[in-house]
């Protein structure tokens, strides 16, 4: 089954900064393009960090003066490297919409930069882009639970299960053959992107769960 990538949301036109841009450059950037935060890459394009809204408000404060015998002198300026939270968390472009989702819940983040495999800026993606994974048409959704879930991977008779698609909440009406299928049948229809919801009211013809309990326990007895 095909699952929604990461690089088929993402942006690629990303907006970034050296560990050395200036705390305002970056308050500027993030106000000119309407973000909440922009990646800071090193010289091989690697992320070191992000710097976001919340990093700029931290220190919004005036920069610490330091006296010396009576005299005051202004330290240096902060950088995004001063500010940024680090180690940046990122996710790779082959990685499954759905595991940047919870990635992004997890870690309380707006915004993902995207890696290659050797952790090079690729992209960005949002929470805005992971909505558009749950705006997938309902005839679309009802097609795949059809023709990859239930023919494809259960080998079930699509005359079998009634489906019905309604704002991505499916329905699931019928009968399957075996009792063991329909854990498998609830699981892969909730993993498909664009599904909200399930509601499962199908059957098995016969229950092989006892037979497959009695096998796994008489070749667990000693002889």
């Amino acid at each position: 089954m095909k699952h929604l990538k990461v690089a088929d949301l993402m942006s690629d036109g990303v907006v970034s900064v050296a560990p050395g841009t200036a705390f305002k450059d970056v308050a500027k950037l993030l106000a000119q393009y309407d973000i909440s935060g922009v990646p800071v890459l090193n010289g091989e394009d690697r992320v070191v960090g992000v710097v976001s809204q919340t990093d700029l408000l931290a220190r919004a404060a005036p920069w610490p003066r330091s006296s010396e015998q009576g005299a005051t002198a202004t330290t240096g300026a902060p950088t995004a490297g001063d500010v940024m939270s680090a180690p940046a968390v990122t996710v790779h472009a082959e990685e499954t919409v759905a595991d940047a989702a919870r990635l992004m819940t997890r870690r309380g983040v707006e915004r993902l930069p995207v890696v290659d495999e050797e952790d090079r800026l690729v992209g960005i993606v949002t929470r805005r882009d992971l909505l558009r994974m749950f705006l997938r048409p309902d005839s679309e959704i009802r097609r795949r639970v059809t023709d990859e879930v239930l023919t494809g991977v259960l080998g079930v008779p699509d005359v079998d299960v009634d489906v019905h698609v309604v704002d991505g909440i499916v329905t699931l009406e019928g009968r399957v053959g075996r009792r063991s299928q329909l854990p498998a049948l609830l699981g892969l229809v909730e993993r498909l992107d664009g599904v909200v919801a399930v509601a499962s009211r199908v059957t098995a013809r016969t229950d092989d769960t006892a037979t497959a309990h009695a096998d796994r326990a008489r070749h667990a007895m000693p002889w």
